[in-house]
């Protein structure tokens, strides 16, 4: 007899994967490959039947027509409180993302030389090199006006400006796309972790565009990289309380306050990885936006971690020893936002996932458990709930730790590999310019699923979860319409295997 010969690994994993995708298709399709039989029954039992019978059925129910009567009201009823408390839908209209101007560009020596004018140590230089060099961004990414100069000019004055240059940038893009009016608007919401000025940054929106007298405006500050969702989040609520109107939600950041000009490494990172970017979004719960808008919203999951001292520690602005401020990232900041993304998936998951997956998740467990089975965990196969992921680009490391333990393919983390890259880590807003990036390939069609996934200081781990209504094209002035053409860049330990142009 022939010896047994082992199939190459690629031909089991490929026999593997069509094993579950058949698992797959025959769970999902279980329910109608049940009743096919049933129906086909209860169509030969009808043609039986004797015309007789079907009259004296309908006799019987001329006679019990109070109790016809009674069932067409129950039923009637029970509508009705379905209708009147359901969540109303909540569309995306359409979002804007500021593109600063070219000059406001930082290349790499220019930004060494200015960290070294600063009275940056050599060793913290050296540092930086490394971070830079390893981070995945590129030398056309952006920083605030006031950084360039020399020394820098970290004022209140050039804050506010950074601010408004960048919100305003969004919005005015916003109502020029979608030709709402401002004073059409009833909800605002603004997020910007670590710079809250008084007047606030929503009062400074009501200023500029004369908003109505009786908005619900919103300044969401402290709450980090994730706050854009939570954003989002309020805006639903306050959509579902408030009939037939807007919402605005405006996420950025803002850098010229808070850069840091000490040695302490731990406090130099956001230095490297940190960039202006904003984004402005409009939602709507008017029934007659649904044929013009993007996007539904589906689900936010929201979890926060932050009654766990390492966790709420992990992200955190402080003083150094020379007094100087900046913001701290823990060595256990991974360990701990693979927490936060377990505990934030596990509820998401029953939200999302095919039953299929469902029951292979629940069978692991029940195994682990009960039969004391040694066995890993069964990670779901998110991709078959989602077709496109936007994951918050915090930084290199973060975008390939969850390509890891969600199990995702290099074009699946394609958008925020691309964004990091081309301009940076843009705090809350990144996540909309992952999916201006898809948008801009042209890739989202009708039904398509997005995943926006972003994590914060707190901790936090939030979940967005959108479905497309159409096919959806560019916005005018999407922010990668100048270079969506040289993209996707090839980047091989962080660096692109060819250099953009210029």
């Amino acid at each position: 007899m022939p010896p047994h010969r082992r199939l190459p690994d690629f031909l089991q994993s490929v026999n593997l994967k069509y094993v579950k995708l058949g698992y797959h298709y025959l769970i999902t399709h279980l329910l109608t490959l049940m009743l096919l039989p049933l129906m086909a029954v209860i169509l030969l039992e009808a043609g039986r039947t004797d015309p007789d019978d079907l009259r004296q059925l309908w006799l019987h129910l001329q006679y019990n027509l109070v109790s016809v009567l009674v069932l067409s009201a129950v039923l009637v009823f029970g509508a009705t409180v379905y209708v009147l408390t359901r969540p109303r839908p909540v569309y995306l209209v359409d979002f804007a993302c500021y593109k600063p101007p070219a000059h406001l560009q930082v290349r790499f020596e220019v930004f060494m030389r200015h960290s070294k004018l600063c009275g940056i140590s050599e060793d913290a230089l050296e540092f930086q090199r490394k971070i830079l060099e390893r981070s995945g961004l590129s030398e056309e990414t952006y920083v605030p006006e006031a950084m360039f100069a020399i020394p820098p000019q970290p004022t209140m004055a050039n804050a506010r400006a950074e601010a408004e240059t960048v919100m305003f940038g969004a919005l005015d893009n916003l109502f020029k796309s979608t030709g709402v009016k401002p004073k059409d608007v009833g909800v605002l919401v603004v997020n910007c972790s670590l710079f809250n000025p008084t007047p606030s940054l929503s009062a400074m929106i009501v200023n500029k565009y004369k908003l109505r007298g009786n908005i619900r405006s919103f300044n969401l500050g402290g709450m980090g990289c994730s706050a854009g969702v939570i954003a989002v989040d309020l805006a639903r609520d306050m959509l579902q309380v408030h009939r037939g109107t807007y919402a605005v939600v405006v996420s950025t950041e803002n850098i010229t306050q808070n850069w840091y000009f000490g040695n302490r490494k731990s406090m130099l990172i956001p230095n490297c990885l940190f960039r202006v970017g904003g984004a402005a979004v409009l939602l709507s719960n008017r029934g007659a936006d649904r044929r013009r808008a993007k996007y539904s919203l589906r689900h936010v999951v929201r979890t926060h971690k932050g009654a766990d001292d390492k966790a709420f520690n992990c992200v955190y602005q402080e003083q150094d020893g020379e007094g100087k401020t900046g913001v701290s990232l823990s060595k256990d900041l991974m360990a701990i936002a693979g927490g936060a993304l377990k505990t934030n998936i596990t509820t998401l998951g029953p939200l999302v996932l095919p039953v299929s997956e469902q029951l292979l998740f629940f069978a692991t467990l029940v195994a682990k458990k009960l039969l004391s089975a040694k066995m890993k965990p069964y990670i779901p196969d998110f991709k078959l709930a989602f077709e496109h992921f936007c994951i918050h680009a915090g930084g290199r490391a973060v975008i390939d730790e969850l390509e890891k333990n969600l199990q995702l393919s290099p074009a699946h983390v394609e958008a925020s590999r691309m964004t990091l890259h081309r301009f940076g880590n843009t705090s809350s807003s990144s996540i909309w310019y992952e999916l201006a990036y898809m948008e801009a390939k042209g890739r989202v069609r009708r039904g398509h699923r997005i995943w926006q996934i972003a994590f914060g200081s707190g901790f936090k781990c939030n979940s967005a979860v959108w479905h497309a209504l159409r096919n959806v094209k560019p916005s005018p002035d999407n922010p990668w319409e100048d270079c969506i053409d040289r993209y996707p860049v090839e980047l091989v330990d962080g660096f692109p295997t060819h250099k953009p142009q210029q």
